[in-house]
Formats: C-alpha cells, sequence, structure tokens
C-alpha cells in the first residue's frame, strides 16, 4: 500500500475553525477542572462531600448520554450532536453561576458531563470524516498536541484566579468556560456535517456492534490506555510529593514535562513513525508506559533527594513517550474499525472504556497507593502488559491495527 510523505503535516487552513474550536474548548477545560471544588465551597454553603456526592451523582447519571446519542449521530451527522454538545456544557456552566443547592449542582454538573460525554463520542467521527486516510494519527496527534496546550494555558489562567481567591475570580472563571463554549458553537457553524453517504448502511444497529467480537480487543486496550493516563492526574502527583517527600514543585515539573513534550512533541513523533506497523507501536508505548513505572518505583529507593527527583522526572518521562505513541493511533485504529455507517455507534463503545476508566481510576489508584509503592506501580506494569497483549491480539485480529502508520 502507499504512504503519505512523512514530511506533509496536516493543513488547518479547511478546517481551521475546527481546530480554533477544539483549542477554546481545551481552554475552558483547563481553566475550570482546578478551581471545580474551590468555586462550589466559595459560591455555596455546601461542604468538600456534598459538592462531591452531587459532582459523581451527576457524572453517574452521564454515563448513558454517550451510547443514547450515538445513533443520532450515524442518522444525522456530527455537526448538530456536536453543537448540541456545547450548548449544553454552555448552559450547564451558565447554571453553576446561580446554583445554591444539591439538586441544581446535580442537573447542572449533569449537563456538563453528559454535553462532554456526547463531545467526545462525537469528536472521533469528526476527525475521522475530515482527515484522509493515511493523515488520521497525524490529525488525532495534531489535535492532541492543541489540545493538550490549550488545557496548559488554562491552568495557568485557573492559578491566577485561585491566587486572587474571590468569589468573584472563581465566577469570571465559569463565566468565561460557559462562553467558551458559545464560541466553539458558532465556530462548528462552518464545519462540514459528518455523515455516512446516503445507501451506505451497516445493518443492525446496536446488534451488529454488540455482536462484533473484533472490537472487543480494542475497546479493552482503550480501557488499559486510559487506565494509564488517568495515572498522572491521580496518582503521581501525591506519590512524588506525600509518599517520596520530595519538593512540592516536583509534582509540577512533571505536569510540565508532559504537558511540553506532549504539546510540542507529538506531532515531530507521528511524523517519525510512518510506514511503522499500528499495532507494533502501541506495544512500545506499553513498554513505555511500564519502564516510567519501574523508574517511580525505584525512586522509593534512592536516598538522596536530587537524584530521587532526576529519577521520577525521567520516570515521567518515559511515561509521557508511551502517551506519545499510543494516543494517535488508539484513536485511528478504534475509528477506522468501525464501518462509517455505526462509526458513531461503536466510538460511543469505545468512549465507554474510557468513561469506566474514570470512575475506576481514582478509588483504585489512590486504594493502590495508600498500600504502598509496589502495589501500584507493579500492578499498573500489569495493567501495561495487558495492554501491550491486547495490542497484539489486535494486530491479528484486526486489520487496522496490522495496517502501517500512512497507509493510504
Amino acid at each position: 500500500m502507499a504512504h503519505t510523505d512523512s514530511t506533509v503535516r496536516p493543513s488547518m487552513a479547511r478546517h481551521g475553525r475546527f481546530v480554533t474550536a477544539i483549542v477554546i474548548d481545551s481552554i475552558g477545560t483547563g481553566v475550570f477542572i482546578p478551581v471545580t471544588m474551590l468555586y462550589f465551597l466559595a459560591a455555596t454553603s455546601l461542604t468538600l462531600v456534598q459538592a462531591g456526592a452531587a459532582l459523581t451523582t451527576a457524572g453517574v447519571l452521564a454515563l448513558p448520554a454517550g451510547p443514547l446519542v450515538a445513533g443520532l449521530t450515524d442518522r444525522y451527522g456530527t455537526k448538530p450532536v456536536l453543537q448540541a454538545a456545547n450548548l449544553a456544557q454552555a448552559l450547564g456552566f451558565a447554571g453553576y453561576l446561580v446554583v445554591g443547592q444539591t439538586w441544581q449542582i446535580i442537573i447542572c454538573a449533569w449537563l456538563c458531563s453528559a454535553g462532554r460525554a456526547v463531545f467526545s463520542g462525537c469528536y472521533g467521527v469528526t476527525v475521522t470524516a475530515l482527515a484522509a486516510p493515511g493523515q488520521r494519527e497525524r490529525w488525532f496527534g495534531l489535535l492532541g498536541s492543541v489540545r493538550n496546550l490549550g488545557y496548559a494555558l488554562g491552568g495557568l489562567l485557573s492559578a491566577v484566579a485561585v491566587s486572587i481567591g474571590s468569589h468573584g475570580a472563581y465566577a469570571a472563571i465559569v463565566a468565561i468556560n460557559a462562553m467558551s463554549y458559545l464560541t466553539a458553537f458558532a465556530l462548528m457553524r462552518a464545519l462540514p456535517n459528518a455523515r455516512p453517504p446516503a445507501g451506505r448502511d451497516a445493518g443492525g444497529g446496536w446488534q451488529h456492534v454488540l455482536r462484533d467480537r473484533r472490537y472487543l480487543p480494542i475497546v479493552g486496550h482503550q480501557l488499559c490506555f486510559a487506565i494509564s493516563l488517568f495515572a498522572l492526574n491521580i496518582a503521581i502527583p501525591v506519590y512524588a510529593v506525600d509518599v517520596l517527600g520530595l519538593p512540592g514543585w516536583t509534582a509540577g515539573a512533571v505536569f510540565t514535562l508532559n504537558t511540553l513534550m506532549v504539546g510540542f512533541g507529538q506531532t515531530l513523533v507521528v511524523g517519525r513513525l510512518s510506514g511503522r506497523v499500528r499495532s507494533r507501536v502501541l506495544v512500545v508505548g506499553h513498554a513505555c508506559f511500564a519502564a516510567g513505572y519501574l523508574l517511580f518505583l525505584a525512586a522509593d529507593r534512592v536516598a538522596v533527594l536530587a537524584l530521587a527527583v532526576a529519577v521520577v522526572l525521567f520516570g515521567a518521562g518515559s511515561y509521557t513517550l508511551g502517551e506519545i505513541l499510543g494516543g494517535p493511533i488508539t484513536s485511528t485504529v478504534a475509528a477506522e474499525s468501525a464501518p462509517d455507517a455505526l462509526r458513531g455507534r461503536y466510538l460511543a463503545v469505545n468512549q465507554l472504556a474510557v468513561t469506566a476508566a474514570g470512575t475506576i481510576a481514582p478509588i483504585a489508584l489512590s486504594g493502590l497507593l495508600s498500600t504502598g509503592a509496589a502495589a501500584i506501580w507493579l500492578t499498573l506494569v500489569g495493567v501495561s502488559a495487558l495492554g501491550a497483549t491486547l495490542a497484539t491480539v489486535m494486530g491479528r485480529m484486526v486489520p487496522a491495527a496490522r495496517s502501517r502508520i500512512g497507509d493510504v
């Protein structure tokens, strides 16, 4: 099969508004996540436990949103669904400005969580439709880079709000976030509507999706990959500062290293991988995750503080390389393995694996971390080994996984 030129970069000339909308969306998300609980504590009389319970309830209630809307994506296309998701999130964040009771937070948080789930399910369908075959890893890599940089910029803005610490500063963050989704909605109006061509019908609907056994290792692999991604936010900072006793700036350095490597390196790395077999690159990505976890474990045995910091940062670098290698390919294989007419449903199932990882990871990783360094890092090494095994299975069962990056 022909390969695309490894020097060719995705052109934003035709789809600049879509990329801009993604950047604005990620900045808004990055700005609010760090101050979520601080905002509700400042704006309402609720306790930390009550606010957390409200958000958790909303998240659980939003779980069915992606699969329920996936059929609409396959029938009417992604554009109206993406815009509806943006409006739902804009309405939810606007509602945050006036909430005062638990049930009000649940309703608004449900709008935000459901909108986010629906958007995530449509995202892969849209990118697959916009990107030409052979360029999809590059597009997923490019958008992953700009989203990561957007999250970082949002995080910097949230740090300003936290330093001010007033209710007005937090409210401004919420208002800006609501406006970001309205802006994304307006930009999406220029987006072509990605929908299956007329006459292309895979038949069977959800029955076809659920009976497709070749897709099961893809979903299982997505679960393993997502669990590793959540380790960055949940386990690594707490381990470095609270368990190892390293300086507080170490956690910030890990996030900065991850952001810079993904933001500026992912597109470059994907370009260098042209011609490589996708499943084999995924195996290498999981090996990088595992190497990072073993370095974190090794840091617990290092007595010299400066050397322990260096080991943690090397571990974070190896971990981030795993994210860079696996992210675009995981998304591309999941999208290309779905029939055109049912891609919305297929990717909604795949997104459920990410949602499940987000539900499992906080309690599982925190519990393992409280048990000891060996418990958490060796468990995550096991998760990486399972992910690599599933990637190998995909290479045998799934045509898109045994294809080479850049194949047309």
